[in-house]
């Protein structure tokens, strides 16, 4: 799973900035098309819920996605990791 943030939706309001254990979300510097500044993710790997769902199924924490008024943040499904094979020459 991966978290993705809606620009279109987002309203800059950064209360995911305030409320996530995980720290993911860090203030924008700079503002979208229409004048916001949107949150950017810092390292969404250590957020558990992005790692972890599918392994559970369920939700684990969601805190950012309960507290935003826009519903501008979500979880979408990644690509199957595809492995490749890597020749190192010497």
């Amino acid at each position: 799973m991966k978290l993705m943030i809606d620009e279109t939706r987002c309203k800059g309001c950064n209360l995911c900035t305030l409320v996530c254990p995980y720290k993911i979300f860090q203030e924008g510097t700079t503002p979208n098309r229409r004048g916001v500044v949107v949150p950017v993710l810092d390292r969404p790997e250590r957020c558990t819920n992005c790692r972890l769902q599918k392994l559970y199924g369920r939700v684990l924490c969601g805190v950012c996605q309960m507290i935003c008024p826009d519903q501008a943040i979500r979880w979408v499904d990644e690509k199957p990791y595809n492995p490749e094979k890597v020749v190192i020459e010497y």
